[in-house]
């Protein structure tokens, strides 16, 4: 875990100097974060009152360990208070959320959610986010697992008094105790004589960095717990815009039961923000409560998927009421208002109207997503489009939903769960694909996510098999450029991806694929599907922990830049009967951000054109390796215990092909 190790007296001596603002700020900067001016402005203010409380208490020399990031997430707490408890000796925290609010009020009736003067956005209450902190760190941290009370949380206001802030309900505290705790400038007393009870007077240096360096749980693949999460109601934990998006919908719900006007929730985010946990909580919560509800998507792959992983869990035999997985297409002639809450995932895939078979909807898709539900709620990654006919984004479903006559709850989310919850490497792909300004730069190198240039083909699969045969799943995608055969041959995928050489199939088209092959729909999901390469139909709304991606003759380097080459895909969304499509480049573009933040907990790039993968050499520093000759041609490429070793005979690569496939789930 990354942290600003220090204690309450060097906070009150580097405040003091003027100089505590500018240490933090340092020390995220170099960790990949960006810092802004409110930041600074709670770092001088904030820390210095949390600290004068704990060594007027007598702690004074506790380890604090500021702005600490949270595991696989690029959220940070801002405190987290490390020592011994006073009556064991045993090491316990305390998770601290500081806030500088002098009041707050209940946000529009959503009792978990308040409204802060000079803030646009509603807030989660306080309380509720520590209490959400601790549960996550209790989750994914197994040292904790044994006593969970040595975590405990707190809320320190402290230019607020007690009567200016709102209470938390009952029904969202924690059952763990202590969890929650909130203390405000007219109970000072409290704070002080809390701290004192719980922690020794000593620095325990153990206690830190026990937390500091606790193993990490990895990661599950969201869609691997989906449907055990809906049927047996577990909480996913949601932090801060999470929990604010997942309120403004409940309260949605209350009021549609009040008989109130409807009002239509929008989140956006980048791949990773936690878009998908949210959907899945609320179905979740929503299913437990015995409502109608809906999710959807524009994608066969995704959806597919979903119906699969419910139909393979057990069924609470008290469940009345069962989430439905269906298609953005599916609502054409549904009833107004006929659902309770319809989930839209993946909404940036919402086509301009729905179309089955000869049938056209006759308004526009959004409204009908918009009409069939008491509380319509849109999921979605702007820059994620990857298809003409896509024309989903937040202005347009916030512009329909007024039209209408609805208001709209906007959040945008802005942490990042993928990528190791690495909050460089996404920046770091979108100035390389040129969708920020700015010119791309060197990978910084980041602990918590590995990237790497493979030389070959051949290096990124027998780079990536051994975690796939590992339970670590892995796979392989490409851009959309060479021929896609969907008739299987003797039992066999016909091997369409070649490259010097070397052939793999793309996944599988038909419903009923060759035996030992799954279909494309499962490829990211069935750890057969290693064996053939995806493409960015199969790939988005699914996550692996390791990615390989090869870049095509699609998107190549000239002059410095990436350039656009719509000519050499065979994507029929991008080029069909030798038209380019309108907006070609932002789509190539947009599809390869979306197979280059799939990966978990790294990525392998490789591209098929020399000019770009000598510009990548420059872009991606090389694994710390040794390199032992052991034949001719070959050398034995030893490297840290996270790369496995890898015969490398590097091969200069020539394309034999240009790319394939036209529609979704091809």
């Amino acid at each position: 875990m990354l942290a600003f190790q220090t204690t309450p007296n060097q906070i009150l001596e580097l405040a003091e100097a003027g100089k505590l603002a500018g240490r933090v700020a340092a020390h995220l900067s170099a960790a990949g974060f960006q810092v802004n001016a409110s930041e600074r402005t709670s770092w001088k203010e904030s820390l210095p009152a949390l600290a004068a409380e704990l060594s007027a208490g007598g702690l004074g020399d506790l380890d604090a360990l500021v702005e600490c990031q949270l595991p696989r997430s690029s959220r940070r707490i801002d405190v987290i208070l490390a020592g011994a408890e006073r009556s064991s000796n045993r090491p316990v925290y305390a998770v601290v959320e500081l806030k500088q609010w002098s009041w707050a009020t209940v946000y529009d009736e959503a009792e978990n959610l308040v409204r802060v003067p000079g803030m646009r956005e509603p807030q989660p209450h306080p309380a509720l986010q520590v209490q959400t902190y601790c549960s996550y760190l209790a989750d994914f941290l197994p040292v904790l697992w044994d006593w969970p009370d040595s975590v405990h949380g707190l809320v320190f206001l402290h230019n607020a008094d007690g009567h200016r802030i709102p209470g938390l309900p009952t029904e969202s505290l924690s059952a763990q105790a202590g969890r929650s705790l909130v203390f405000t400038k007219d109970r000072l007393d409290h704070l002080r004589t809390y701290l004192r009870e719980r922690f020794a007077p000593w620095r325990d240096r153990a206690a830190a960095e026990r937390l500091l360096n606790a193993a990490v749980r990895p990661s599950k693949q969201l869609l691997a717990v989906v449907a055990h999460e809906v049927a047996s109601r577990r909480h996913l934990v949601l932090l801060d815009e999470q929990r604010t998006a997942y309120e403004l919908v409940m309260r949605g719900v209350r009021w549609a039961d009040q008989g109130r006007r409807k009002r239509v929730v929008v989140v956006s985010g980048g791949p990773g923000s936690g878009k998908s946990a949210i959907a899945l909580s609320l179905l979740a919560d929503l299913a437990r409560e015995e409502r109608t509800i809906a999710h959807a998507t524009g994608s066969k792959a995704f959806t597919k998927t979903l119906q699969e992983f419910a139909r393979n869990q057990p069924r609470d035999p008290e469940q009345r009421t069962a989430p439905v997985f269906n298609y953005f297409l599916d609502f054409m002639s549904s009833p107004p208002n006929s659902i309770d809450v319809l989930v839209c995932d993946e909404a940036h895939r919402i086509r301009d109207r729905s179309r089955r078979g000869g049938i056209v909807g006759k308004v526009p898709q959004v409204h009908e997503l918009i009409g069939v539900a008491k509380v319509p709620v849109f999921l979605l990654d702007d820059d994620q489009v990857v298809r003409p006919n896509e024309v989903g984004s937040a202005p347009m479903i916030r512009a329909a939903a007024e039209g209408l006559g609805f208001e709209v709850d906007y959040i945008h989310l802005g942490a990042q769960f993928r990528c190791g919850g690495s909050p460089r490497y996404e920046r770091w792909v979108m100035h390389l694909l040129g969708l920020a300004e700015g010119s791309p730069y060197r990978w910084p190198a980041d602990d918590d996510y590995r990237v790497a240039l493979a030389s070959s083909p051949q290096e990124m699969e027998a780079l990536l098999r051994p975690r796939n045969e590992a339970g670590q799943p892995a796979r392989i995608s490409a851009g959309f450029c060479w021929p896609w055969t969907q008739e299987s041959r003797r039992g066999r995928l016909a091997p369409d991806v070649s490259i010097d050489g070397w052939q793999r199939p793309w996944n599988a088209a038909a419903a009923r694929p060759p035996r030992g092959i799954p279909s494309g729909s499962y490829w990211a999901t069935d750890p057969r599907g290693f064996d053939q390469i995806g493409c960015i139909y199969t790939a988005q709304g699914f996550e692996y922990d390791w990615s390989g991606v090869i870049l095509g003759p699609d998107l190549v380097i000239r002059d410095g830049q990436f350039r656009s080459e719509p000519t050499k895909s065979h994507d029929g969304a991008i080029i069909r009967k030798g038209r380019v499509s309108e907006g070609a480049d932002r789509l190539i573009r947009n599809a390869y951000k979306v197979l280059l933040t799939r990966g978990m907990r790294g990525t392998l790039i490789l591209s098929v054109d020399p000019e770009t993968q000598e510009f990548l050499a420059g872009m991606i520093p090389p694994p710390r390796t040794t390199r032992v000759q052991t034949a001719p041609g070959v050398v034995r490429v030893a490297q840290n215990s996270s790369q496995p070793p890898v015969q490398r005979d590097h091969p200069t690569h020539t394309t034999t092909g240009a790319a394939g496939g036209d529609s979704d789930g091809r």
